[in-house]
């Protein structure tokens, strides 16, 4: 496209220009010359061959001149043309690179022309603005009021200004600010010109300074909180709302008269200026200073403070206090905002009075922890002195009977019976003791569980072994699972076959003639397996299921001959949830029951590839013609020295030496080295453990084992003695079975370690 293309597309798209005044002139002046040029030269060519030849040469003359003339206007055309286009050019660059934006609006509402400020805020090209209506770029909104003013601004001819939103071509919105005049096109056509100025920061600052002022005016005017405005000196100049209704006085009784510090406690007043003065080592003076020091030096101040209402009553505050300067930093007032503090004041106070409570009842209960402690200890004490006592006789009644069962010769028939009977009570009476402590413990907390992976098969094996006897002497059959893969459960052994015992001991006791007892094992979820003992006994009624486990409570057996205490299955149920187990029954009356418990199955212990393997214990019965052996036995109790003696009587390779009290017992040691020791605890003079921890300081007796014979039975008592170095512990009353194999093994042992001594000698 030429400069000229140009020009003239600019002309077509932009408003006519006032340099048209001086083209106008120029013209003028040129057609005024053609005149009289034409004038001079209108004659008919008759006349002109008359002429003289002097006149001849005045026109042609003339006509120079004239030519001359037409030439210098041209020149001057020609100038006053490049002047105009130079000013044209001008204009436009004015017109397009205006700030606002210029648009001709036509009678239907067509956009004519616009420069390029107009075309850049609607977001379209120039030419194709043209002949477009405007009101495609105003709001929806803002239509009506755009149609309003454009007919008021015809009707009256006065130029319209106002505001309005516009939309760019791409749909975002802005706000103008629009003034329209009305003109005429060259036809004389009313026509709408549009001055566009964008004023859309203008807005988002007049709303957002609203918007300010309104929380402003909704803070200030807040009847939450006080805010309270002073001058430099600490004179009140506003007091608002909030201020007004947490102290009672109104605004006009404290503006221009006093300082928010005569409002106030003065103690506290006084407190503050005191702990300031020593928090930054400067004088403060007690009074306004005091509330405002800190916020002065530009530090951010926060506290308490009791404000003193008008009628004369406390309000608990918490004040913010901030210093308000000038554009030049200076201190011009200060506002003090603050907070009524009543409610977490009193909150404070219920929670110190609370806690106060809390001491005293966490007092209480330490005392009453204290007592209960001392009551579980005596009670502790009690159980095992109970024990202890109840042991001592019962160890000679079931020893002696034991000696008359399998005495030389055999007791009678009759002899028989009673004997039978004697054991019978005496076995019953131990059991009850060891359940009673049981449950003591257990309900205690005392009781120490071994969990550790143990052979289930093992453990069923040695169950039924104990049970069979049982079950045979009152025909009744009793079926264990057999299995195909070994299963070992997390928990403590000798518990497990507690348990196991206590619930086929039950289903012999309670079964019909002739009935069976199954036991099985059942994986019943992922990690745990599930031992059912299963009877056919008269089964168990739902008022009694749901008395099963209290203690001392038979279901109603105690019309039976049968024996039992009411506190195995509430023992077991205990010491099954101690690991970490369940147990549960189903019953069918009149065909029998299922007890059942679950445990936690674990992998399969590895042997320790280091740990040397115990040796083999040999159980040896005394022979006529062995080595004769000396067992010193260290007891106070005649009965009990007295069931020794006579037990040790069937041992011909035994000799018995006795000592009634601890220190005589070590001098005894002392003097005839034995091969085995057997050792009450409770003695006279010192304990069977002091004796004990004696003899194997002692080089000459401390390789002699010693055992351990004793009714304090309490699982602690045995742990005890364990751990002092007891080769073994019994427990009275006397198994005279297990009492025998014991005393074998320990004297295998003496004699291994006699042998090895005498080896070491040799070498």
């Amino acid at each position: 496209m030429t400069e000229k293309d140009k020009r003239t597309e600019e002309h077509e798209a932009s408003p006519p220009g006032d340099d048209a005044a001086s083209a106008s002139s120029s013209q003028a002046r040129r057609q005024q010359a053609e005149a009289r040029l034409l004038k001079k030269t209108a004659r008919s060519p008759d006349s002109i061959e008359a002429l003289s030849p002097a006149a001849t040469r005045q026109m042609l003359h003339e006509l120079r001149v004239h030519q001359i003339e037409l030439e210098m206007q041209n020149e001057e055309l020609r100038e006053s043309q490049v002047a105009l286009d130079a000013v044209r050019a001008r204009y436009f660059d004015l017109y397009d690179l205006a700030p606002v934006g210029y648009c001709t609006i036509s009678e239907q509402g067509l956009i004519m022309q616009a420069n390029l400020t107009a075309a850049s805020l609607l977001g379209v090209a120039r030419s194709a603005l043209v002949k477009r209506p405007l009101s495609r770029f105003i709001h929806k909104e803002d239509q009506n009021s755009y149609y309003l003013r454009s007919k008021q601004l015809v009707e009256s001819g006065e130029p319209q200004s106002f505001e309005l939103r516009m939309v760019k071509n791409d749909g975002t919105q802005f706000w103008v600010h629009l003034v329209a005049t009305a003109v005429q096109d060259a036809d004389g056509a009313p026509q709408l010109r549009a001055v566009l100025s964008d004023v859309t920061a203008r807005k988002q600052a007049e709303e957002a300074l609203l918007k300010a002022g309104a929380l402003q005016s909704a803070i200030f005017n807040s009847a939450n909180f006080s805010s309270i405005a002073t001058d430099a000196k600490g004179v009140i100049q506003i007091f608002n709302v909030g201020a007004e209704r947490m102290l009672g006085y109104t605004a006009a009784e404290v503006m221009n008269k006093i300082t928010p510090a005569d409002i106030s406690d003065p103690r506290e007043v006084i407190a503050r200026a005191k702990a300031l003065s020593a928090e930054l080592a400067t004088p403060i003076t007690p009074g306004f200073e005091a509330l405002v020091f800190k916020a002065s030096r530009g530090i951010e101040d926060i506290y308490e403070l009791t404000y003193i209402r008008k009628d004369g009553s406390r309000v608990p505050a918490v004040v913010s206090v901030t210093a308000l300067r000038d554009a030049q930093g200076g201190i011009i007032g200060y506002l003090l905002i603050g907070t009524d503090n009543t409610a977490r004041k009193r909150v404070e106070a219920e929670r110190v009075l609370l806690d106060q409570a809390l001491q005293d009842k966490n007092a209480e209960l330490e005392s009453a922890k204290l007592v209960a402690e001392k009551a579980n200890l005596a009670k502790s004490d009690f159980l095992s002195s109970m024990s202890h006592e109840l042991r001592t006789p019962l160890s000679a009644i079931l020893g002696f009977a034991q000696l008359m069962e399998s005495g030389s010769p055999l007791p009678t028939p009759a002899q028989k019976r009673s004997i039978d009977q004697i054991l019978k009570a005496g076995w019953y009476l131990l059991d009850l003791i060891n359940e009673i402590l049981d449950l003591s413990l257990i309900e205690s907390g005392k009781l120490s569980l071994s969990l550790e992976p143990i052979s289930l098969t093992e453990v069923m094996l040695e169950c039924q072994a104990m049970i069979e006897p049982q079950a045979q002497k009152r025909g009744i059959s009793v079926a264990f699972p057999q299995f195909e893969s070994s299963y070992f459960v997390k928990a403590d052994r000798i518990r497990v076959k507690q348990i196991l015992i206590n619930l086929l001991s039950n289903a012999v006791k309670y079964n019909k003639v002739g009935g069976t007892v199954v036991v099985a094992c059942i994986a019943s979820t992922a990690g745990r397996i599930r031992i059912c003992v299963k009877d056919t006994g008269e089964g168990l009624t739902p008022e009694q299921l749901a008395q099963l486990f209290q203690p001392f409570n038979r279901l109603g057996q105690e019309a039976h001959a049968e024996e039992g205490t009411g506190i195995g299955l509430m023992v077991t149920k205990r010491l099954v949830e101690l690991m970490k187990g369940e147990i549960g029954v189903e019953s069918t009356v009149g065909k029998g029951s299922v007890f059942w418990i679950e445990l936690n199955l674990t992998a399969e212990p590895q042997p320790d590839a280091g740990a040397a393997e115990p040796p083999a214990v040999t159980r040896a019965q005394g022979q006529a013609g062995a080595p004769l052996r000396t067992l010193l036995y260290v007891e106070d109790n005649p009965a009990n020295l007295m069931l020794v003696e006579d037990l040790v009587e069937r041992r011909p390779d035994i000799r018995l030496l006795t000592a009634r009290d601890g220190n005589h017992g070590v001098e005894i040691a002392r003097a005839s080295l034995p091969d085995v020791i057997l050792m009450d605890i409770n003695l006279p003079g010192i304990s069977g453990i002091t004796a004990l921890r004696i003899l194997a300081e002692d080089p000459a007796t401390a390789h002699i084992p010693v055992i351990a014979l004793s009714a304090n039975a309490m699982p602690h008592d045995i742990e005890k003695g364990l751990k002092a170095g007891f080769f073994r512990y019994l427990t009275k009353p006397i198994k005279v079975n297990a009492f025998m194999d014991t005393l074998d093994v320990t004297l295998r042992f003496a004699a291994t370690q006699a042998a090895r001594a005498a080896g070491k000698k040799q070498t």
